[in-house]
């Protein structure tokens, strides 16, 4: 028989995955602590609609949710019809500063983070925009920020000039990415690797180059599901984890010159949302759905349109 999982097994789970307090999860639940604490212990159930709200939440977070086809076309759809009221997005970006600062201290701060860095987002704009040193925050840290930033440049102008989005990009990108950081930037890794946290096997070492020509391949190839691609890409380029380090940010990269070359913004895929990115990343590779990956891209791309028209309040 399956076992039933109780209340308080449902919110322990989406705790840790959403990485809130249970003050902030209550909050999420729109409850008092005092009630949510009373749920927790165990001392009383929430009533039909809360439960509800708790198992969908839950299964969304465990990568169980199903996406309705319906709701995810109808999404693509509207970001679609947002990008054809934009004459072009890159140009957007290039032409107007402060739009362009914003996409570079939100995806720097968000990438870096994601990956492990404790520079906060007021240190990251000290940082890119004051050139300014932080002694009490570690210099590789500080480095690779700027370089973040440097990358995200490069991905602008190489979009604008409408070049090739292809392998030797992706070898460009790391070698900023790593400059003065990693002895072997811009060189694919010559030994295994394991991805921290997941049974997930890697590519071989020496099957690493063409199996990047063969993704970055897809790249050109004309499509009207601009989001499906996207995330079919990244989550190839994931599982493949071509580089001794900075996989995740060059396939974020990757993905954001892809989104810019079909006239889209680079989503922004925020630190506070790792766990459910990488999940929905995982059951991508693992199980070939990437409907509730291709969902989280249409809300981040959502958040890149907001910084895009200045609606973005966060």
């Amino acid at each position: 028989m399956p076992t039933i999982m109780s209340t308080r097994q449902k919110l322990e789970i989406i705790r840790k995955v959403l990485g809130l307090t249970q003050t902030k999860l209550a909050e999420r639940f729109g409850v008092s602590f005092a009630a949510f604490n009373s749920w927790w212990s165990g001392k009383s159930k929430p009533r039909s609609k809360m439960q509800a709200a708790i198992d969908e939440l839950f299964l969304e977070v465990t990568g169980q949710k199903v996406i309705p086809a319906d709701l995810l076309t109808a999404k693509k759809q509207g970001l679609q019809q947002k990008s054809s009221e934009h004459r072009s997005v890159v140009a957007e970006i290039l032409d107007n500063p402060d739009v362009r600062d914003q996409f570079i201290l939100k995806l720097t701060y968000h990438s870096n983070s994601i990956e492990g860095s404790t520079l906060t987002e007021p240190d990251t704009a000290a940082i890119l925009f004051d050139n300014a040193a932080l002694p009490h925050k570690s210099l590789t840290e500080q480095l690779e920020a700027k370089n973040h930033q440097t990358a995200l440049n490069y991905v602008f102008d190489h979009v604008a000039k409408k070049e090739k989005i292809d392998e030797a990009l992706v070898l460009k990108l790391h070698s900023i990415l790593m400059n003065g950081v990693r002895p072997d930037a811009g060189v694919y890794r010559n030994h295994a690797v394991r991805i921290t946290g997941v049974n997930l096997p890697t590519a071989n070492y020496m099957s690493v180059p063409k199996l990047i020509h063969k993704i970055v391949a897809i790249v050109p190839k004309k499509t009207s599901d601009v989001v499906a691609k996207s995330a079919d890409v990244h989550s190839k380029f994931e599982q493949i984890h071509p580089f001794s380090d900075g996989n995740g940010r060059i396939g974020r990269l990757l993905m954001n010159a892809m989104l810019l070359g079909a006239n889209f913004p680079p989503a922004i895929i925020r630190q506070e949302q790792k766990r459910l990115y990488y999940t929905y990343l995982y059951k991508a590779q693992t199980k070939g759905d990437k409907s509730q990956l291709e969902d989280f891209l249409c809300e981040a791309i959502l958040d890149g349109f907001r910084i895009l028209e200045r609606t973005d309040i966060r």
